[in-house]
């Protein structure tokens, strides 16, 4: 795990195993498949993402595949090196799968609960070229973390280039978008989540929404 503090709240860094990443993707298009599951498990009326498909994960998958376990585990291990106080409760509220294509996204927005994070399962080789060629940065297709104000040694973003595989973990209040991406034959696939955790802890280092 890394943890890092660019700009106030602490972000950890994990990665999920092949293992992991193939059982989700697997139950991510056996469930596309079943049009009625799919429509049941509909979740993008509840989100912000302007994408094609945003649909949660049932109970009892989970568990079974131990996306739950992987989740508890390494949110113990980022509180602890974050407050050095163990927690003891993890709730799960939701986690969902995100379906975004060409010229989608994400506006900038926050979470419920007290703690989210993001993971990547699918993605393309390349976002498309920007639309001045002599452009320095490329963000199409990457996560931007915003935090405070910017001043004197105090950035306010960090961008994310999306791997497969890697997870962040980040406070629930922590703003962010997903800017759009240029390629008409690509999926940019990514499951979500939000918990609640031990709310002395929480309320001790932030305010509780």
């Amino acid at each position: 795990m890394n943890v890092i503090r660019p700009f106030g709240p602490t972000i950890a860094k994990v990665s999920m195993s092949e293992n992991l990443v193939k059982e989700l993707n697997d139950y991510v298009d056996k469930t596309l498949v079943d049009k009625k599951k799919t429509e049941e498990l509909n979740y993008g009326k509840m989100l912000a993402g302007n994408v094609q498909q945003e649909f949660l994960l049932d109970k009892e998958f989970i568990v079974l595949s131990g996306w739950e376990s992987f989740l508890k585990e390494n949110a113990e291990k980022w509180i602890f090196e974050s407050t050095k106080k163990k927690i003891e409760e993890f709730k799960i509220i939701d986690t969902w799968i995100v379906r975004q294509f060409e010229n989608e996204y994400n506006p900038l927005h926050s979470h419920g609960g007290h703690i989210s994070g993001v993971g990547y399962l699918k993605l393309t080789d390349h976002y498309g070229k920007t639309v001045q060629s002599d452009k320095k940065n490329n963000y199409n297709g990457n996560l931007q973390l915003v935090h405070g104000s910017k001043n004197f040694l105090s950035p306010i973003t960090l961008n994310i280039e999306p791997k497969v595989g890697d997870f962040y973990f980040f406070p629930n209040y922590l703003m962010h978008s997903v800017y759009p991406f240029k390629n008409k034959n690509a999926e940019r696939r990514s499951i979500s989540f939000n918990a609640y955790i031990d709310s002395s802890i929480y309320s001790s280092h932030g305010k509780q929404k």
